[in-house]
């Protein structure tokens, strides 16, 4: 898609797999990522006001942190089901006998089967400090399936509290801007359409919340991302 439109693609590799102290999301691995945008800016044709960053799972996971710490003026960001929270997924992950469980273990250098909290909330991005400067500049679009966490690995929770997260750093008071908590209630037991929201590509959203350039959608699906129309979503003007 990237090659139809003459883009840029840079797919980096977060210092390998999230599970060792030097991947998921650490200084280290942030640091490569924007490194890479630098490089790309140097010795490529980039128009520096059209770099977007976007990632699904582990990848919508190092979209959250590059919003919150990217040094780059990035346009957009577009986060698919990312994980926002590594204290919380590590107790879902043990509850479900995954690997990601044993993964996280690993990433934040946890010893005899019990996760070093401290270094865990420290590579968790609900627990960071909002850029409320950059609110104004950027557009930080987060998506989720309802069945996720359910079939699929990660629980919607994590975008929708880090959603919540970024609007009350905002100190924004509108109520009805928050999924308020019989909303994500009503997600985690019924997975139905909270309202007419319409569809992204052919799947019905089952709940939309917005404040200026940051948005959430909970759509009909599971843990993945619609390529073709995230990637047009980026490109509308």
């Amino acid at each position: 898609m990237c090659r139809t439109k003459d883009l840029n693609y840079i797919h980096p590799d977060f210092r390998g797999v999230n599970r060792t102290p030097e991947a998921c999301c650490s200084e280290l691995a942030i640091n490569d990522i924007d490194d890479a945008v630098s490089y790309a800016i140097k010795h490529a044709n980039v128009d520096t006001s059209e770099i977007f960053i976007i990632g699904q799972s582990g990848g919508g996971y190092a979209t959250l942190c590059m919003f919150m710490k990217s040094r780059h003026p990035i346009k957009k960001f577009s986060a698919w089901v990312p994980i926002s929270d590594l204290v919380a997924w590590y107790h879902e992950s043990s509850i479900r006998k995954n690997g990601y469980a044993d993964d996280i273990l690993k990433c934040t250098g946890s010893e005899n089967g019990v996760l070093n909290n401290k270094e865990a909330r420290e590579r968790s991005p609900i627990y960071w400090d909002t850029p409320v400067y950059k609110i104004p500049f950027t557009e930080l679009k987060i998506y989720a399936g309802v069945y996720d966490g359910i079939q699929g690995s990660v629980p919607i929770t994590h975008s929708i509290n880090f959603y919540n997260k970024l609007l009350s750093d905002l100190k924004i008071t509108e109520k009805d801007k928050y999924v308020s908590v019989e909303e994500k209630a009503s997600l985690l037991e019924y997975s139905k359409a909270l309202g007419d929201y319409g569809k992204i590509s052919d799947r019905d959203v089952f709940l939309q919340k917005e404040y200026k350039g940051i948005k959430l959608t909970i759509f009909k699906g599971n843990h993945e991302i619609l390529s073709e129309y995230a990637f047009n979503e980026l490109l509308e003007k």
